[in-house]
């Protein structure tokens, strides 16, 4: 049997097959009907007058869609004693988040590549410390880092809560870029180190070149965790210094004549769309960069 026969006989299904197919995507698109419809209620309730709310009826299709819940949220929307929105506590996690980001995922670059192509003698034993830093609960360190905080004059300030990110991203960025550089051959270190190139020489021009996938996975998932961080947030920073994960917190929580749903939801909207965003346009370097470091260690 020639290969073109071949692979005649597998595309032919049986009616059981092609059912069975059918069935999955039924399923399939069922369950992605399901997660999206939260969403899709959220950005139409966004875009929706209070007047077409209070009937109740989530699904229907807004007959005058607006951007003024939007407008409001942003500038003018009360969180607490302020009305003001939420779009300068948005500025305050963007500038949380960037920093926060980049010298997490530079740490963990720097700690994988030592522990990797740099062994020493408890180096394994240091690893594994790091590594249980992933699984301590975050409410049992609220009370030591609040007082190193405030020992180190950083306490209800943006640079405290960038240091507090930095410290608890580190034990992830370093699993990852660890287990990803363990797949590198030590032949190409060890040859560099025969050139006469040194510690950081080799990391910038060896192993830095090639960790474009496991650099996506480090900011994607610290860009996640930092930026849907609540409870750092409520604990170590001032009114000024909120991200907005705190403000939105605040907002629905304030009370002040009519609920007004729409606003709430815009808020919402706002508070998540750098996240959606994110996975969105970079979802699928995500999973290649998480299998990318599969292959061996």
């Amino acid at each position: 049997m020639s290969e073109r026969t071949a692979v005649g006989v597998i595309r032919r299904r049986t009616p059981g097959a092609r059912a069975l197919r059918v069935l999955l995507y039924a399923v399939l698109f069922a369950a992605a009907l399901a997660y999206l419809l939260p969403l899709v209620v959220m950005v139409m309730t966004s875009i929706k007058p209070l007047s077409e709310i209070t009937p109740g009826n989530l699904l229907a299709l807004p007959e005058a869609p607006t951007l003024a819940p939007w407008i409001k949220a942003w500038g003018e929307a009360c969180t607490g004693m302020r009305c003001e929105g939420v779009g300068g506590y948005f500025w305050n996690s963007i500038a949380i988040v960037v920093p926060a980001v980049a010298i997490s995922t530079m740490v963990g670059a720097l700690n994988g590549y030592a522990l990797t192509k740099w062994r020493f003698k408890g180096s394994e034993l240091i690893f594994a410390l790091m590594l249980f830093g992933c699984f301590i609960p975050f409410q049992v360190v609220l009370l030591p880092m609040a007082q190193t905080l405030g020992w180190l004059g950083l306490a209800s300030s943006r640079s405290g809560l960038v240091l507090v990110h930095v410290v608890f991203g580190i034990a992830f960025t370093t699993l990852f870029f660890r287990n990803f550089y363990v797949a590198i051959p030590d032949e190409l270190v060890s040859a560099a180190k025969l050139d006469g190139a040194g510690f950081l020489r080799i990391f910038w021009r060896i192993l830095l070149p090639v960790s474009a996938p496991i650099i996506v996975v480090s900011v994607i998932w610290q860009f996640t965790q930092i930026w849907n961080d609540f409870l750092f947030g409520v604990a170590y920073s001032g009114h000024d210094t909120q991200p907005v994960t705190v403000a939105l917190n605040n907002l629905v929580n304030t009370s002040t004549g009519a609920k007004e749903y729409n606003v709430d939801m815009a808020a919402a909207m706002i508070a998540a769309l750098p996240t959606l965003v994110v996975y969105v346009l970079a979802g699928k370097y995500f999973v290649r960069g998480l299998t990318a470091g599969a292959v061996k260690g």
